[in-house]
């Protein structure tokens, strides 16, 4: 019996998530180093809406300091590899950090329960310093099996949600009102990003693959809209905040 990377490598449904936000992390790391300030001493970087893991830690020893945020508390010790932990609501709180604090922010699978995501992407723009660059992956509902999640009442959203989660705390609903190619790339220009970019990636299989039905239903999803970059089911989204202009 084949591997599950093995059937989709067979179907030829590659790049995975986690090699393309490897990518966009690399760019988004050098070019904070390439155009930090005097008196640059390691980077200085933010994961909004942090869990046990992040991809931002196969950077570490590039960080000088790294912080995580959530809009719950965490248990004691389930994220060591931060320097720092606040409950924070992104699209609420723009004074959590002061202006230009970050040099790199990333959300990975965050945005689609932003109620507010102009004013979430408008408050990490504020806190990265100009060139800071944000990297997001969340969910994209044009791809149908997400649309057809997220047309569910609120009350079976939240229960199936219940059920897949770890915790009661890591249930929160999925909003998804900003969860298309179009709109995302709109938000982030009008909260201020430049360079702002937006690639999907075939990422059901994976995401649904604890079990082998799972995962064929995850399969199949993703062939349905293998040649249909726009309804791929995960977006990766990248933006800079605008530096200064000479002169100016």
């Amino acid at each position: 019996m084949p591997t599950r990377e093995e059937i989709l490598a067979r179907f030829g449904i590659l790049p995975t998530v986690a090699t393309e936000l490897r990518a966009a992390l690399d760019a988004a790391v050098a070019h904070a180093e390439a155009t930090a300030p005097k008196g640059f001493e390691g980077l200085t970087v933010l994961d909004a809406g942090c869990g046990r893991s992040s991809a931002l830690q196969a950077f570490r020893s590039r960080i000088r300091r790294f912080v995580g945020i959530d809009i719950h508390q965490t248990p004691p010790g389930s994220m060591p590899y931060l320097d720092e932990f606040a409950v924070v609501d992104v699209c609420s709180q723009s004074a959590a950090f002061p202006s230009g604090t970050f040099d790199v922010a990333l959300s990975s699978f965050t945005v689609e329960h932003f109620t507010k995501p102009v004013e979430a992407f408008a408050n990490l723009g504020r806190w990265l310093r100009p060139g800071g660059t944000l990297v997001i992956t969340t969910v994209n509902r044009r791809h149908p099996f997400v649309a057809a999640y997220l047309g569910l009442p609120m009350g079976l959203r939240r229960r199936s949600q219940r059920l897949i989660k770890a915790t009661a705390a890591d249930a929160h609903p999925i909003v998804g009102v900003c969860n298309d190619p179009k709109t995302i790339g709109s938000a982030m220009q009008k909260a201020g990003f430049v360079d702002v970019k937006v690639t999907s990636i075939s990422h059901l299989a994976r995401a649904w693959g604890k079990t082998w039905p799972t995962f064929f239903i995850g399969l199949a999803g993703d062939l349905m809209t293998l040649k249909l970059p726009s309804r791929r089911s995960t977006l990766l989204v990248t933006g800079r905040v605008p530096e200064p202009q000479a002169g100016t």
